[in-house]
């Protein structure tokens, strides 16, 4: 029985080699997780039962257990690497077969979509229209098309006017005639095609604490347009030319601050845009926003100027934050998002199934996954241009490689030993 016992030995010790072998070979391989070698002794059957005198007949290996514990995570240069820290397992299509991995190197393939270096895709939600689709999975793809202009349709301007000013001169405003009003600002407006067009916008003070505001439209052409511009007419009687305001403000004597403001835009035709843009339509006072202006006793000022249009852009670079939202970036400065990073976790990892290439295959051992978002629940979070360094203990696999040599060895010795107890009987005469 020795033998029996001593061949068990060497077969079980071979086994935690290989494991070992195994850990090491793989101790810079990006997401890789160690194996342990679990044992357990093993007992002949006996139809009586167990005794008091029985003695085992060697070893087995019960499993190999890989451990998926934490590796470190180490910054790299390329914004596609991303990094799980904690829990969670990226989902990975290959031609529809899903699988899971902890390996972080992605890249583009020729079609923008995210892949590994297997070309499996990851897969995520997708983006429309800028929002995260969260019903819905898809393999992530960067899109390489511009991004589409956007027409404006709300303004935001933010003035000190001058309480200290006298009314204009000149009581017909007229652009080129700085008498007809006292203060001017301007901020760029864009058409439905992403033409820029120039708003003036010019403030004329027409007794204390009121004020009107009057207006210009300047296209890529540099043609400038008075807006509610009314002709003269050619008499008799001659109809002189005037301009009626946008609208007019009204400030509180006490404190200065707005109290009233009826400014709107009017519709700008398509020959007045020059662009061939569609007419910018009307902006009404709801959406031409003066809060926050205010007439103080102090010079005129310039405290907030925007507007929620802009121009066509081109892709110039993207983002993964740590909630695994991919965001693109324009060269007209605007942002979108283009998707966002699915993670998933299950209750018994050790029982998923390696399929090599840093993947892992879903059983019923390991249980059906747990999708979410990172961040969300017990998952990790993410880290751009950075890995998962392997979990491998290289100090460790070294020691336990010297015991289970030393294993290997005094089994080795045991079978040695039998042999020469069977050589004795048999020399026996």
């Amino acid at each position: 029985m020795s033998f029996q016992q001593g061949l068990s030995g060497l077969n079980a010790s071979s086994k935690q080699l290989d494991a070992l072998g195994n850990n090491i070979a793989n101790a810079s391989t990006v997401g890789f997780k160690s194996s342990t070698t679990e044992f357990a002794d093993v007992f002949a059957t006996s139809l009586s039962g167990g005794g008091g005198l029985q003695v085992g007949i060697g070893v087995q290996v019960a499993a190999i257990t890989q451990q998926f514990s934490q590796g470190n995570v180490t910054s790299t240069n390329n914004p596609l690497d991303v990094a799980i820290s904690g829990q969670g397992f990226f989902r990975l299509s290959n031609q529809g077969t899903v699988n899971y991995s902890r390996n972080g190197q992605f890249k583009l393939d020729n079609q923008g979509y995210i892949v590994n270096a297997a070309g499996a895709n990851l897969t995520g939600h997708p983006a429309i229209n800028g929002a995260i689709s969260s019903g819905s999975l898809a393999n992530l793809q960067i899109p390489t098309a511009n991004l589409a202009p956007q027409v404006t349709t709300t303004i935001g301007v933010g003035v000190n006017l001058d309480s200290r000013a006298s009314v204009p001169a000149t009581a017909t405003f007229n652009p080129l005639d700085p008498t007809s009003y006292n203060q001017s600002t301007s901020l760029t407006l864009y058409d439905a095609l992403g033409g820029e067009q120039n708003l003036g916008l010019y403030f004329a003070k027409t007794s204390d604490n009121h004020w009107d505001v009057y207006g210009t439209i300047t296209n890529p052409s540099g043609t400038t347009t008075t807006l509610n511009y009314t002709a003269a007419v050619v008499g008799p009687p001659a109809v002189p030319a005037s301009t009626a305001p946008l609208g007019s403000l009204v400030f509180s004597a006490s404190t200065g601050a707005l109290t009233s403001s009826t400014v709107a835009l009017p519709a700008i035709t398509t020959g007045q845009l020059g662009t061939g843009a569609a007419a910018l339509a009307n902006i009404s006072a709801t959406n031409f926003a003066l809060t926050g202006s205010t007439q103080f006793g102090t010079a005129f000022g310039v405290n907030a100027l925007t507007q929620n249009g802009y121009t066509s852009g081109r892709p110039t670079g993207f983002s993964i934050g740590s909630d695994g939202i991919v965001t693109g970036r324009y060269s007209n400065g605007q942002s979108l998002q283009l998707g966002q990073i699915q993670l998933s976790n299950f209750r018994n990892p050790n029982g998923l199934e390696p399929l090599g290439n840093n993947a892992w295959a879903e059983t019923a051992s390991s249980g059906q996954p747990l999708p979410g978002t990172p961040g969300s629940g017990s998952l990790g979070v993410l880290q751009a241009s950075a890995v998962e360094e392997s979990n491998v203990d290289l100090t460790k696999e070294l020691v336990d490689m010297i015991t289970a040599q030393r294993s290997y060895q005094a089994n080795a010795q045991t079978i040695k030993t039998q042999d020469q107890v069977l050589q004795t009987l048999v020399n026996l005469r």
